[in-house]
């Protein structure tokens, strides 16, 4: 058997080159001023200078020192630029500037990759920056939009001059927009916790096309008020997985339909099999979106269609988009204006499905 080697780790190799860079290039130096010292020396024997013994006792150290620190400096400027440069640009990322780069032009081998991945670094925490400025932005300014309109409402119950078809309208928003708080509230939370979750726990063997079912009835009352036609095409699937979690999938998925849909129009589901996955796809004959919104459609808080805004957060499809990531599967949505969004969810089939 032969012995194993360890190996050395990349980001080893590459500090171990950054460092043997180092010493070759001191060797260099002090070689160079070395025999530039010796000729230097020789010179001054040769026009008589050093007639003194003292004198050239000194001569050769003061010399060494000189030459060692002409040229440290003339050569360290140029060879040793990357390495100030990414000292420098480190700093500024300590400080919080995340839109330093250094210029890695003529800068080859190990140190080119290593300034190559410091800019590379460096552009990922400024676009994980933004994403926190915008996150942070955007979640204040959804729980503040429903928390005013309820203060609003209730500041008006306090006239007595209101009929009662007045009184019932404004407790019916109020109702509706503590409504809308709580399920927010419950989204930030639930999307907190699986975002800081990793593996799936809690999974069971049980009916996929049984939960869809379930989902389906319990969005009754909206897709009825909606007198929308329902195409169901449900494989008797067994799952392996969290019930509870997907659960939550699938009812946002179709609640995003229904919402989306017009009066009378239809509702399609599909579920079945396609070799070691299963797929599950809902269409509705909604307005569809553009390309700009398909890109961002599963980004917190983000909702293409203005018009229904209030009806919803913006935060469902993050919720499936990182459920479904834990389960190691994968949701498209295929989309176009006028011609409606069909969102397919792939999931792997797990043991004991």
């Amino acid at each position: 058997m032969k012995a194993m080697v360890p190996r050395t780790p990349p980001e080893g190799r590459r500090r171990d080159s950054v460092y043997m860079t180092l010493m070759v290039f001191l060797i260099g130096v002090i070689i160079t001023s070395g025999l530039l010292t010796a000729a230097a020396y020789a010179l001054l024997l040769v026009v008589g200078l050093l007639v003194n013994p003292y004198a050239r006792l000194l001569t050769i150290p003061m010399l060494m020192v000189f030459f060692i620190t002409t040229l440290a400096a003339s050569m360290g400027r140029s060879k040793l630029k990357p390495i100030n440069d990414l000292v420098q640009a480190m700093h500024n990322v300590s400080q919080g500037d995340f839109s330093v780069r250094v210029d890695d032009e003529g800068v080859t081998g190990d140190m080119g990759r290593l300034v190559s991945s410091f800019n590379d670094m460096a552009s990922e925490l400024g676009g994980l920056e933004l994403f926190r400025k915008d996150f942070i932005n955007n979640f204040s300014h959804e729980f503040k939009t429903p928390i005013v309109s309820i203060r609003g409402f209730a500041k008006q119950l306090e006239r007595d001059d209101l009929t009662d078809a007045q009184r019932r309208e404004y407790l019916g928003i109020i109702v509706s927009e503590s409504d809308r708080l709580a399920n927010m509230s419950g989204n930030v939370l639930l999307l907190s916790k699986l975002e800081n979750q990793t593996i799936v726990t809690d999974q069971t063997t049980y009916r996929l096309d049984e939960q869809l079912r379930k989902c389906i009835l319990l969005l009754e009352k909206q897709w009825s008020q909606k007198d929308l036609e329902l195409d169901l095409e449900l494989d008797e699937l067994p799952f392996y997985g969290n019930e509870e979690m997907l659960q939550h999938v699938w009812v946002n998925l179709l609640g995003n339909a229904i919402k989306f849909s017009p009066a009378g129009g239809t509702l399609r589901v599909t579920l079945h099999r396609e070799g070691g996955d299963a797929v599950a796809a809902v269409r509705d004959a909604g307005p569809g979106m553009d390309e700009a919104t398909r890109r961002r459609i599963f980004e917190k808080f983000y909702q293409g269609d203005t018009a229904h805004a209030s009806e919803g957060n913006g935060l469902g499809l993050s919720l499936v988009k990182r459920i479904v990531d834990l389960c190691q599967g994968a949701v498209e949505v295929d989309s176009a204006p006028g011609m409606g969004s069909t969102f397919t969810v792939r999931l792997p089939m797990q043991a004991g499905g």
